[in-house]
């Protein structure tokens, strides 16, 4: 048995906690200084992680390998599993040329260009952040506006700024599935704060986007439908992730925000000349002219309203508790940790979701995907096999970064860090959402900085008598919004509209929004810790 102690290095919580910090603190600069690529530097960290657990810790060599593993096989299943097999689908549609047809449907809603702007970048995005995330859904909308007729700098910006209010609930919900994973916080509970807090970020990014579009007039002109998108967006992913599902949270709200938005009248009156001749100063791709048959039009469609439907059936009471049942729990081999009190901590078991997982469900999804798209099962298999090889250095950083995660929960580094900065006391509510939004910026992942941070949240909150809920989320959500200045972002962008080299043109445009809106939700975590806004919280 291993006991966690919070002051293995001289007695001493401020000695422990820089020690306990070293892993983390290497990560941040071979990816912020020294520019390494993510997954060497994840598992560079990883080492540095199993060293200060078997060293400083002293936790057993045996047991620190088998945490790591056991990060790694989190890492593995359920979040790539959910990743692999959502690009799987998107692959299976650019392959047809389903996208294509899907692209122009989206260019024929409206004319306007900050109108598109708000169905490509801000809608559709977000159903791509619902379904894949990494990276995704920044390549695929700069693409999309470039070819409407976007200048690539501004389609990049608008691009990266729409990136935001989805990123918590993204690839199916994995950053608060890992939320809940990493910090043993019911997964429910995590979902419903989250579901409190990004709904609001989306109310104004609609109105950020139509400024980012067409400046002032802009938003002179579109406010309205701007308003209502966010709204209908916001709307559904507070409904979704307090009351339906955290995986669904996106798809419900992608889906009203783009419904809300074509239904209201505003947004279909053509553009005047003069608008589009001042935004639209690239070159219009020629394709979009072309007319697409009803039936096709229904099949680009397809793939999504296949997922909405699946994953609705999953919530099913019967479905639900059928899939419990094959769930399977195991205890995790060479493995038993008690924290300082005594008490056996959650990392002593692995529960597999054999069925009810978004992975799976997405690969049912995409099964019935290559039927109606006509997708030859031997090329389908070509195509999951493509996917794994494109993610395979996302999957070595991923694993690493969990492994890495769970060493550092598990030997109590992270438990010492949470300690020593619940210190902060009434200002941690502030520098929370911080905290969160600086591991983003890092490394590129809402995901990854939920599993370095979340647990180190949780105990400084406990320490500090604050919501351990609130503070959880808050790294969720303020991680949100380093996503769009995160290099790994950047790059994605640059690369997406030719624009390799310009990583720092695009910082510099999108770095006061993302402090912009940070400031702001700083704010709002400050309220929900006190009276002003407290009634926030379920």
């Amino acid at each position: 048995m291993y006991v966690q102690e919070l002051e293995p290095v001289a007695d001493s919580l401020g000695l422990s906690a820089l020690v306990a910090a070293l892993p983390l603190v290497i990560v941040l600069v071979l990816l912020g200084g020294v520019r390494m690529k993510a997954h060497l530097a994840g598992l560079t960290g990883l080492m540095a992680a199993a060293l200060v657990a078997w060293l400083a810790y002293g936790m057993p060599l045996g047991q620190t390998v088998s945490s790591a593993a056991q990060g790694a096989a989190f890492g593995l299943f359920p979040i790539l599993w959910i990743v692999v097999n959502a690009l799987w689908v998107y692959r299976m549609t650019v392959r047809t040329r389903h996208f294509d047809i899907l692209r122009r449907s989206f260019g024929r809603l409206s004319d306007d260009p900050r109108i598109q702007a708000l169905v490509v970048a801000f809608c559709f995005g977000a159903l791509l952040e619902a379904l894949a995330g990494f990276g995704a859904p920044v390549a695929i909308c700069s693409v999309m506006l470039v070819a409407l007729g976007f200048d690539p700098v501004r389609a990049a910006v608008v691009a990266l700024v729409a990136n935001t209010a989805p990123v918590a609930f993204g690839a199916m919900g994995t950053p608060v599935v890992t939320l809940a994973q990493v910090t043993g916080l019911p997964l429910h509970d995590v979902a419903s704060v989250v579901g409190r807090q990004t709904p609001l970020l989306a109310l104004v990014v609609p109105l950020v986007l139509v400024f980012l579009v067409d400046g002032k007039r802009g938003l002179r002109e579109t406010w309205v439908p701007a308003l209502v998108c966010g709204l209908a967006f916001a709307v559904a992913q507070f409904a979704a992730s307090n009351y339906v599902s955290a995986q669904l949270a996106d798809i419900g709200a992608a889906l009203a925000g783009a419904g809300a938005l074509v239904a209201v009248p505003h947004a279909r009156v053509p553009a005047d000349e003069s608008v589009r001749a001042s935004v639209l100063t690239g070159a219009r791709s020629e394709d979009l002219d072309e007319t697409d048959p009803r039936g096709q039009v229904l099949r680009a469609y397809a793939p999504y309203a296949l997922i909405v439907v699946i994953f609705s059936v999953a919530q099913i009471p019967a479905v639900k508790d059928w899939s419990a049942k094959v769930t399977r729990t195991y205890d995790w081999p060479f493995l038993n940790v008690v924290n300082p009190d005594g008490d056996p901590v959650g990392g002593n078991v692995f529960t597999w979701p054999i069925v009810s997982t978004g992975g799976t469900l997405v690969l049912l999804a995409g099964i019935l995907t290559a039927l109606v798209l006509g997708v030859h099962a031997r090329v389908a298999v070509r195509e999951w096999a493509a996917t794994v090889h494109e993610l395979r250095f996302a999957i070595l950083t991923v694993t690493s970064v969990l492994a890495l995660a769970y060493v550092m929960n598990l030997s109590g580094q992270a438990a010492t860090i949470g300690h020593f900065v619940a210190a902060a006391g009434a200002g941690l509510a502030f520098l929370s959402p911080v905290l969160g939004w600086f591991g983003v910026a890092v490394s590129g992942s809402d995901t990854s900085a939920n599993a370095l941070f979340g647990a180190l949240q949780v105990t400084a909150a406990r320490e500090s008598g604050l919501s351990p809920e609130l503070l959880a989320a808050a790294n969720s959500s303020g991680g949100v919004l380093g996503k769009m200045i995160s290099p790994q972002n950047l790059t994605i962008a640059c690369a997406a509209v030719g624009l390799a080299g310009r990583e720092g043109d695009l910082l510099r445009k999108v770095l006061p929004w993302s402090l912009g809106l940070l400031l702001v939700m700083c704010l709002i975590v400050v309220g929900q810790s006190s009276p002003v806004l407290g009634w926030m919280l379920p």
